[in-house]
């Protein structure tokens, strides 16, 4: 894979990143997580002191291809700036009269954000020649491109693929690293390799459980798609979260990792209530007395200790996906158990990305006590499953 090394001598050049400024906001648009941005900084310090002009472009939500206000990277360029220590201009549009002056009027060291790159309909266009034609727009602003958003890797979008094809192009700091540490959890793994996965949905994970029965040697389930797993073993589940259509794949997910003699850990308790409510009472349940009226939200303190122990015995640990409700207090604390034990482990630990980095930041736990944290939950369970990655394969030579 490219980077930055081969670009050469870029001093006095104007350099386009693509950046992931996808950061949640609150009512007054104020960022109340701004992870993403910090991740970016290695890579835009390191441009900016070698004397680069930088223009930087990013999406934030989903305008659909329209210029939609509540959709400005306004308060992304605010932030950048005051953690870079400097101005960051935003250009009034993304590829238009406004970001063509704005990258113009450019001294070295200076820093442009372009705006919402997903306010261009062509930007995540299906029809490949709307995508060039906005990436030659892109291209006509800068002499070299760098790729540093690992949460889009996965996407074949113009800002993406079809730029690194239209200038000299490489990964940046952050893409770089990324995939240096997930190749850890990929490529020879130390062992026991444990995956810990979680979230709503068995159909979110279908590929990425696929694919580690065959590599991993314990995989732990919990979050509301472990219902459908205790569904599928003749367990009651309430009104927790089911995938009636996926019972069938998480019998045949059950039988397979018996076959491989992969160990495949279920909850064996669970945090109920009647109501999906932060201040819904809380009942502490083994499987077998699961209420039909209740729902569970979050693990139980048993399959905590039992995870907390798988996790503390392993070499490599990947996490993807919280263990309940983690937003609401009184069903956070399976989530917090998973994060304590992977910060206290030995081993390799890797957290991937999405709502699993939000829990760690969420309730308070040491970024730096874990060994890699991503920034692309869709893009790092693409990497686990084994899927190529458009903006990945299109910087390697």
């Amino acid at each position: 894979m490219r980077t930055i090394d081969t670009l050469g001598d870029v001093a006095g050049k104007k350099v386009l990143v693509r950046s992931d400024f996808n950061v949640p906001l609150d009512a007054d648009k104020n960022i109340t997580d701004d992870g993403r941005i910090r991740a970016a900084l290695p890579t835009l310090k390191r441009l900016l002191d070698a004397d680069v002009k930088v223009i930087v472009m990013a999406h934030l939500g989903r305008p659909k291809g329209t210029v939609n206000p509540e959709f400005s990277l306004a308060p992304v360029a605010k932030r950048l700036g005051e953690l870079l220590g400097k101005d960051v201009t935003l250009a009034p549009d993304t590829v238009g009269e406004g970001a063509r002056a704005a990258t113009a009027a450019m001294n070295d060291g200076d820093v442009v954000l372009l705006e919402n790159v997903r306010f261009d309909p062509r930007e995540s266009s299906k029809v490949d020649t709307e995508r060039e034609e906005l990436a030659a727009e892109y291209a006509a602003l800068a002499d070299a491109f760098v790729s540093d958003g690992f949460g889009v890797v996965h996407r074949k979008q113009a800002s993406v693929y079809d730029i690194a094809k239209k200038l000299p192009s490489a990964a940046g700091e952050l893409v770089f690293k990324e995939i240096d540490s997930l190749s850890k959890a990929t490529q020879n793994p130390q062992r026991p390799y444990t995956v810990v996965l979680g979230g709503s949905k068995v159909s979110d994970k279908l590929g990425v459980i696929n694919n580690l029965i065959e590599k991993a040697d314990r995989l732990l389930i919990g979050g509301g798609m472990a219902y459908t797993f205790l569904k599928a073993q003749g367990f009651e589940v309430g009104n927790s979260l089911l995938e009636e259509d996926q019972i069938p794949a998480a019998q045949e997910y059950l039988a397979k990792a018996a076959e491989k003699g992969v160990q495949l850990l279920l909850p064996v308790d669970g945090v109920v209530a009647p109501e999906f409510k932060a201040d819904a009472p809380a009942t502490v349940v083994d499987n077998a007395d699961m209420p039909a009226d209740q729902m569970g939200l979050d693990i139980g303190p048993k399959t905590a200790e039992l995870y907390a122990k798988a996790i503390a015995e392993s070499k490599t640990v990947v996490w993807n996906g919280p263990m309940g409700v983690f937003e609401f207090e009184a069903f956070s604390k399976g989530t917090r158990a998973v994060a304590q034990a992977m910060q206290d482990a030995e081993g390799f630990t890797i957290v991937g990305g999405g709502d699993s980095a939000a829990a760690v930041r969420t309730l308070g736990f040491d970024e730096a006590k874990f060994n890699h944290i991503s920034t692309g939950g869709g893009a790092s369970l693409e990497f686990l499953e084994g899927k190529e990655l458009p903006g990945i394969a299109v910087l390697e030579d």
